[in-house]
């Protein structure tokens, strides 16, 4: 498999697990005998604006999709549909964030509406990474040279992803071994939210 292929598909599994983890608590949350422990959501969406939003994207954008329009002119379309999603993306992170911070000052309520935008942002993002997948990458295969890719490989391999690869020593990694440390059994290693007024 091409380099720069496998580097897409790692990072867009960190994404993931990250969204998932996301998920999980968000509906873990729903529990309102259970206070969450606000802090590992706000790491989260941390995580999901700096590196999928302010690395990952703008590199698919620069990089792979700039260089498969100038090869496969048939792929403009996909192509434009896929940079206005990574421009919804960054919107949707907005909401994320202004979901939980009324969450958190509405505790017990709240939950909700907070898991509610949770699940829009987890199947928008499911289906944009699929269509990368499935449609843009095949593509990509088909009519890039082995200079486009090396090329897309090493702007990739800038991308400080604690995900796919933890040895990277960045605040990046940080941050995720502090949402690990802070996430609960079994999504994490932290300890179990604690009952409300416990």
């Amino acid at each position: 498999m091409i380099k720069a292929i496998r580097k897409l598909r790692e990072e867009h599994r960190s994404i993931s697990a990250v969204v998932y983890a996301l998920e999980q608590l968000a509906h873990a949350a729903e529990d309102t005998s259970v206070r969450p422990q606000f802090e590992v959501f706000r790491a989260m969406l941390y995580y999901i604006d700096a590196f999928p939003e302010r690395q990952h994207h703008p590199k698919e954008d620069e990089h792979l999709f700039a260089r498969l329009r100038a090869r496969a002119p048939q792929a403009g379309p996909l192509l434009d549909e896929l940079h206005a999603e990574h421009a919804r993306s960054a919107t949707l992170i907005r909401d994320l964030e202004q979901a939980l911070l009324a969450f958190e000052e509405s505790w017990p309520n709240g939950a909700a509406a907070f898991g509610a935008v949770v699940d829009e942002y987890a199947r928008f993002h499911r289906a944009h990474m699929r269509r990368e997948e499935q449609e843009v990458l095949p593509l990509a295969e088909k009519a890039l040279t082995p200079e486009d890719w090396d090329a897309i490989e090493a702007a990739f391999a800038a991308n400080a992803d604690p995900v796919s690869d933890p040895q990277y020593h960045t605040d990046f990694s940080k941050l995720y071994s502090r949402i690990v440390e802070l996430a609960p059994d079994p999504i994490g290693l932290g300890a179990r939210w604690k009952k409300a007024g416990a």
